[in-house]
């Protein structure tokens, strides 16, 4: 069995909990709190646990918080290696107005990780007997640079793993340079890689204006490196560029209770599908499945595969009306 192991930076706890309205200078009543285990490559893991897969999780931890998280990845039965930090693991907070349905996410900026953390964790990674594939998702910690994404690939080509990407800002584009097998982002990271004087309409709007302008952008990707381009569309689904083949597919349309583990969820789909040899073109409809169905549930309570093989099923009910939208044998 292929062995996939996600790497988390600046992992959290993720409280969640809901109030009426947000009003200032007054005490407000929150409903019970739903605690879980947080930080892009946690979710990863958790969501391919969830989906019948396996998965280990690492990443720094430290503090009470640091022994809570671990507690609640052990009640996940979530596989994973702690590396032990000086500071405490950080504590988020979502809140979801009932009245408007507006969230709010309060994110922590996580403990500082020194050099001897840093080494630990590459170390750790290194270390294991079998990696298959390396999945990095999330921000980084305060105290790391962007070029430890150069670090993490040499290990990955020792191993001769497959180096899965998932994150924002500095550290996007020093992952993006050392040319990782797979990206996910969405359009607006995908714009904040792109040169405004080749994409203009990025100065003037913030982003990408049209599937032509994101076609071409994943395009810049893939002549610098990057072996697969993933860009999620939000409710609009993704579009795909690999290995010489491309592809627009649509999402179904869900109720949606709470967004956030939305994007981990779609790459664990993606990860997992691939880990059992399926085609890239059914690994981004299996992405894009997890991504909708973790929509459908409060908190970071990601997907489950019972959602995901309704919404599945949606979606291939959806290819097969849209031959136009989608071509896994050329451009969309």
């Amino acid at each position: 069995m292929p062995a996939i192991f996600t790497l988390t930076f600046n992992p959290c706890i993720d409280v969640n909990t809901y109030v009426e309205a947000l009003r200032p200078e007054v005490k407000l009543r929150c409903a019970e709190p739903l605690v879980q285990p947080g930080g892009g490559g946690i979710n990863v893991a958790r969501a391919i646990v969830q989906l019948g897969g396996r998965a280990t999780a690492l990443f720094p931890c430290g503090g009470d918080t640091g022994r809570r998280l671990q507690g609640l990845l052990s009640a996940e039965k979530v596989s994973f290696i702690p590396v032990g930090i000086a500071g405490n693991t950080r504590e988020n907070i979502i809140v979801t107005e009932r009245s408007t349905g507006n969230q709010y996410k309060l994110n922590m900026p996580g403990a500082e990780l020194d050099t001897t953390a840093c080494n630990a964790l590459l170390s750790a990674l290194g270390s294991q007997p079998q990696l298959d594939y390396v999945v990095v998702s999330g921000s980084l910690a305060p105290g790391v640079s962007p070029g430890i994404y150069q670090d993490i690939k040499r290990i990955v080509q020792s191993k001769k793993a497959m180096l899965v990407v998932d994150t924002s800002g500095e550290a996007l584009k020093s992952a993006v340079a050392c040319g990782p097998d797979l990206v996910k982002l969405s359009v607006h990271e995908l714009a904040s890689l792109m040169d405004a004087e080749e994409f203009p309409s990025i100065t003037d709007t913030g982003g990408l204006s049209s599937l032509a302008e994101i076609e071409a952008a994943a395009h810049c990707l893939s002549k610098a490196g990057v072996r697969t381009v993933v860009v999620s569309l939000g409710a609009r689904g993704a579009f795909w560029m690999s290995g010489g083949q491309e592809g627009r597919i649509h999402a179904p349309v869900v109720k949606t209770v709470s967004t956030v583990g939305a994007g981990d969820s779609m790459v664990a789909g993606i990860v997992l599908s691939l880990s059992m040899g399926r085609p890239m073109s059914e690994a981004v409809e299996y992405g894009i499945a997890c991504g909708s169905a973790a929509t459908m549930h409060p908190g970071t309570t990601l997907c489950n595969k019972e959602d995901v093989e309704r919404i599945m099923l949606q979606i291939k009910e959806k290819t097969n009306g849209n031959e136009k939208d989608i071509d896994h044998r050329g451009r969309a």
